[in-house]
């Protein structure tokens, strides 16, 4: 009989090597981000951590034993969602992992923005001392956070050592601690014109591509900063450029566009007013950590036990 096959498609270090294969002495667990060691076993898997596009042709197109993907990040958008739905193949995803860093980066971006920060360092490469009209505070502003999953809450409680405001925007409106009102996504217009900082955390899906537009920078104030670290597709980015050329809001920090990497004639490079970084607001040391320890052993526990991994589940319907 032919042994169950677990891979993991990421270099996870010798004392996770060890921590899984205890679990399943009697699985051939095949572990290596090269796709050289993995592939040769793709047909076989019955679960695999950490998605690779060509995972789809190899193992979910030919495996008749793929049960169970345990994606190595939080976003599954990029992963064929309505194939698995059909094959009633399981996916869970490394939502919570981030929580840490990208509310870091968030902060990061809207003190920076604040307080000129970006515009000073500049200043210093040219050895240029100038004030650049800095006048604002971060202390006792309002932010809205759309969409208040574990990012969102982990923003929402920094922004309340600022005394700040929170209004936060939830698909199911259900009330959340250090969020002041929480809206659905139908009231999102309500909202907008109340923030002086609005920060996007939502995943993309069908109901939140283009979610941000030419109306909903118009309703803005004139004052705000926009942070998006969600996906790009979540804006409309003409819409987002003309807003930013002609003073419809104030600024931004992009940590994801449309086409990445961000091509180089794009309008943004050139922004006083726009801090870009590389899709790296999610990157820790902690990275591997997380995925494993608190996510993918309690998963793979359950699996064993009751053929069902519960922490983090996607719901194909929702698209995550």
């Amino acid at each position: 009989m032919k042994k169950r096959t677990l891979l993991v498609t990421q270099d996870i270090g010798q004392y996770y090597k060890e921590q899984i294969k205890a679990m399943v002495p009697e699985w051939e667990v095949v572990i290596g981000k090269d796709k050289d060691v993995w592939a040769p076993y793709a047909s076989e898997a019955e679960v695999i951590l950490g998605w690779k596009k060509e995972l789809e042709e190899l193992s979910l197109n030919k495996s008749p034993n793929l049960k169970w993907i345990q994606a190595w990040s939080a976003g599954v958008n990029n992963i064929p969602l309505e194939k698995l739905s059909r094959k009633n193949i399981l996916l869970t995803s490394a939502n919570g992992v981030h929580a840490y860093p990208i509310s870091e980066t968030i902060f990061g971006l809207m003190l920076a923005l604040t307080r000129k920060i970006h515009t000073y360092v500049k200043n210093q490469q040219k050895k240029v001392w100038h004030h650049a009209k800095m006048n604002l505070e971060l202390h006792n502003k309002t932010v809205g956070i759309i969409g208040v999953g574990e990012i969102g809450k982990e923003t929402a409680k920094i922004a309340k050592a600022f005394g700040m405001t929170v209004l936060g925007v939830r698909h199911s409106g259900k009330s959340e601690e250090y969020v002041d009102s929480m809206h659905t996504p139908e009231q999102l217009h309500t909202i907008l014109p109340k923030c002086d900082y609005i920060v996007i955390t939502l995943p993309l899906t069908p109901d939140t591509q283009e979610m941000f537009g030419e109306e909903e920078f118009i309703l803005m104030k004139e004052s705000a900063f926009l942070i998006n670290i969600g996906r790009g597709e979540i804006l409309q980015e003409d819409a987002l450029i003309r807003a930013l050329q002609n003073g419809t809001i104030a600024g931004a920090g992009l940590d994801v566009f449309v086409k990445e990497p961000l091509e180089s004639n794009s309008p943004f490079w050139e922004m006083e007013n726009v801090i870009i970084t590389p899709h790296t607001s999610g990157s820790t040391e902690h990275y591997t950590k997380r995925v494993i320890e608190d996510i993918f052993i309690p998963n793979f526990k359950d699996y064993l036990n009751q053929n069902q991994p519960y922490k983090n589940l996607v719901d194909y319907n929702k698209g995550y």
